[in-house]
C-alpha cells in the first residue's frame, strides 16, 4: 500500500553500512532523498564488537546526512542468513504450508524454535513442482537488528535478505530483459548470485567476499586490516594473468595477484553454479551479467569475468527507474549505486506488491505492530462496549438471584463428577506413561537397524567412487578405517544408569566403550566422524590424493538420502610419505536422519 511518509532503507552489510531516505512520489514510484555509505572495516564482520561499530556509525550518519524518518526497514547481512531453495511436490494448497514448515525443519541448520524464517513460492517447474525459497535467520540476530534500531532511535519496519531485495530491484528496473541474466553481487564476507529467466528465479550464496583479499594481502605484505584495505582501493585491481608486466609498485602487484585468485576461486563456484542451475532448475546458458557490490568495481573486474564466462558484462544500476531528487550530489551516488542494490530492493517493499515478499520480524514484533495500527479501532470498540455494558447492567442486576440459585444446583450435580475426572486423569496418564516407554523401546530397536543402513549405504558409495576412480594398472581402493558417532555437547552431561539401559548401552556402543564412560540418558546422534584409509595414487599425480580425497568427500555430499551436505566437512589428510602405499584422511559426516541412541 502507497504511503504518504518518508522511510529509510538500511543495508547492514558486513563491511559497509548503506542508508537511503526514499518517499512515493506522484506517478506511484519512490523519489530519493538522500542516502549514505560508510565502511565498517574489519570489526563490521566480527560478531563480537558488531551491533557496537553499526551503533556508532548508524548513530553519526544519521546526524551528520540529515536523516528525518524514524521508520526504517533493514537488510540483515548475507552471512548471518541460511537460504535455500526446496522443491515440493504438486499438493493441495491447504497442505503446502505443513509441508513446507517439514521442509524447513529437515534444512534449517538450527531448531526451528531458535530461528526466525519465512518461505516465498517462486512458481512452478514443468513437472508441477513447487520452487520454493526459503530463508531463516536466528533469533537473537533480528532481536539484536531491533535493539540496534531503537538504540538509534528508529522503528523497524521491515527485515529483508539480501536475495531478496537484489531480486526486486532487478525486476523493478530491469523487468524486460530477455533469456537468461545473472546478477552477481560481490560482498564484503558473501556474495550472492542470482538467476533471473522469464518468471523463473533461482539465487545461491557463496561464501568469498573481498574480505579475502585484503586479508591475504595484509597477511602477506605484513599490513594491518585497515592498511590493506586503504592500499587495495588506492592501487588494487584483478590482474590480467598471462604475459602482462607486472606494475612497479610492489602493493599493486601483490594485491592484483591475489585479487586474480579470489576472483578466480569465485568463479569456480559461479561455474558450478551455472551448471546446477541447467542441469537440476532446468535453466539455460546465461546470455549476461550483471556485477554489484563493493568489490564488483575492482579495476579490471569485469574484464576478467567477461574473459572467464565469455558473455557481456555490465554493472547493475538500481535507480534505473528512481526518481532522484535534484539535491542530490550525483556524482557522490554514480561511484556507490553499483552497491545500492539492496537499499533499492527495500524501498520497492513499500510501494506495492513484489516478486519476492518476505518478512522475517519476530512474530511478536509483528503482533505489536499490527496493534498499533488496529489501535484507533480497538479504542472505539472499547468505548462502545462500555456503553453496552453500562446499557445491560440493569438487565443482568435482575437475573442475578435466578442464577445463583441454577448454580447452586448445578455445584450438586458436578460434585460427583469432578471426582470422577480425576479418576479418569490418573488412568490416562498411567496409560501416557506406558506408551513413552513402549517409544523408547521402538527407538532403540529402531536405532540398531539404522547403523547396519548406514554402514551398507557407506560400503555402496565407496565400491561406486573406487570403481569410478580406478584406471587400468592403477586401481583406487579406499576402506573405512573408525566410525565415532559425535553427540553435541548439551548431551555429554552423564548419569547414573539402570542396569537394563546399562545393557542397551554396551549391546550398541561395545562392551569396551559402556566400561569407560557412564550412561548419559537418549542422546541424539547428527554427526559421524569417520577415518578413511585409501591406496596411495600419488604415482598417477602429485596431487592425485587431493583430489581423490575432494571427489569422495563431493560424493557424500550428493548422497542426500542418508547425510546432508550443509555441515558435513573435510577434517583433514594425513600425507603419504614416500614409499607409503596408503594414507589416511578424516570427514565429518551429517546424517540426514539423526537417529536417538538410548
Amino acid at each position: 500500500m502507497l504511503k504518504s511518509k518518508s522511510f529509510i532503507c538500511g543495508d547492514l552489510g558486513a563491511g559497509t553500512l548503506k542508508l537511503a531516505e526514499f518517499e512515493p512520489n506522484e506517478s506511484g514510484g519512490l523519489r530519493l532523498l538522500r542516502y549514505a555509505h560508510r565502511s565498517l572495516g574489519l570489526d563490521g564482520s566480527k560478531d563480537s564488537v558488531r551491533h557496537d561499530v553499526l551503533l556508532a556509525a548508524m548513530q553519526e550518519t544519521l546526524e551528520a546526512y540529515g536523516f528525518e524518518s524514524r521508520a526504517i526497514n533493514v537488510c540483515a547481512a548475507g552471512f548471518h542468513v541460511f537460504s535455500k531453495f526446496v522443491k515440493l511436490p504438486a499438493v493441495d494448497t491447504a497442505k503446502v504450508s505443513q509441508i513446507i514448515q517439514y521442509e524447513a525443519q529437515q534444512n534449517v541448520p538450527f531448531p526451528l524454535d531458535e530461528v526466525v524464517w519465512d518461505y516465498q513460492i517462486m512458481g512452478t517447474t514443468s513437472s508441477g513442482e513447487l520452487e520454493v525459497l526459503l530463508v531463516a535467520i536466528k533469533q537473537e540476530i533480528v532481536e539484536g537488528l531491533f535493539s540496534l534500531a531503537k538504540e538509534a532511535g528508529l522503528e523497524v519496519q521491515l527485515v529483508d535478505v539480501s536475495a531478496a531485495a537484489l531480486c526486486n530491484t532487478f525486476r523493478f528496473n530491469y523487468g524486460d530483459e530477455g533469456g537468461c541474466t545473472m546478477l552477481l553481487d560481490i560482498g564484503a564476507k558473501t556474495s550472492n548470485l542470482v538467476f533471473f529467466e522469464g518468471e523463473q528465479v533461482f539465487a545461491r550464496s557463496i561464501n568469498i567476499g573481498a574480505n579475502a583479499i585484503t586479508q591475504d594481502f595484509a597477511s602477506e605484505m605484513g599490513l594491518t586490516f585497515d592498511e590493506a584495505e586503504t592500499a587495495k582501493i588506492e592501487v588494487g585491481f584483478v590482474s590480467l594473468g598471462g604475459a602482462y608486466e607486472e606494475p612497479d609498485d610492489p602493493n599493486a602487484a601483490a594485491v592484483s595477484k591475489i585479487a586474480r585468485q579470489v576472483m578466480t576461486r569465485l568463479h569456480i563456484q559461479m561455474n558450478q553454479t551455472i551448471q546446477f542451475y541447467r542441469g537440476q532448475q532446468g535453466g539455460t546458458t546465461p546470455l549476461r551479467l550483471y556485477l554489484a557490490g563493493g568489490a564488483s568495481v575492482m579495476a579490471y573486474a569485469s574484464q576478467f569475468f567477461a574473459e572467464k564466462l565469455n558473455i557481456p558484462v555490465d554493472y547493475l544500476n538500481p535507480f534505473v527507474n528512481i526518481e532522484l531528487d535534484e539535491d542530490l550530489d550525483l556524482e557522490g551516488l554514480s561511484a556507490v549505486a553499483h552497491t545500492m542494490g539492496e537499499v533499492v530492493g527495500l524501498g520497492i517493499r513499500n510501494l506495492a506488491q513484489c516478486p519476492v515478499n518476505l518478512n522475517l520480524m519476530p512474530k511478536s514484533h509483528q503482533t505489536r505492530m499490527a496493534f498499533k495500527q488496529k489501535q484507533p479501532y480497538f479504542i472505539s470498540a472499547i468505548v462502545s462496549l462500555v456503553l453496552v455494558v453500562f446499557a445491560y447492567g440493569l438487565f443482568f442486576d435482575r437475573v442475578r438471584a435466578a442464577k445463583t440459585s441454577q448454580l447452586a444446583t448445578i455445584k450438586q450435580v458436578l460434585d460427583p463428577l469432578r471426582s470422577k475426572k480425576q479418576q479418569m486423569d490418573s488412568a490416562v496418564k498411567g496409560k501416557n506413561d506406558n506408551l513413552k516407554k513402549a517409544e523408547e523401546q521402538f527407538a532403540t530397536l529402531e536405532s540398531r537397524v539404522f547403523w547396519g543402513k548406514l554402514s551398507m549405504a557407506l560400503r555402496e558409495l565407496l565400491l561406486k567412487f573406487e570403481e569410478e576412480n580406478s584406471l587400468e594398472g592403477s586401481d583406487a581402493g579406499v576402506w573405512i578405517e573408525s566410525f565415532i558417532p559425535q553427540y553435541s555437547q548439551a548431551e555429554k552431561k552423564t548419569v547414573a544408569a539402570k542396569p537394563q539401559q546399562q545393557v542397551r548401552f554396551a549391546q550398541q556402543m561395545g562392551a569396551a566403550q559402556a566400561q569407560a564412560q557412564s550412561y548419559a540418558g537418549p542422546s541424539t546422534v547428527h554427526y559421524v566422524e569417520t577415518t578413511f584409509r585409501a591406496i596411495n595414487l600419488i604415482a598417477r599425480a602429485p596431487d592425485a590424493n587431493v583430489r581423490f580425497t575432494d571427489g569422495l568427500h563431493k560424493a557424500i555430499i550428493a548422497n542426500t538420502e542418508h547425510f546432508v551436505g550443509n555441515g558435513t566437512q573435510m577434517l583433514g589428510i594425513t600425507p603419504a610419505e614416500e614409499g607409503d602405499l596408503t594414507y589416511t584422511f578424516k570427514i565429518r559426516i551429517r546424517l540426514a536422519n539423526p537417529v536417538t541412541v538410548y
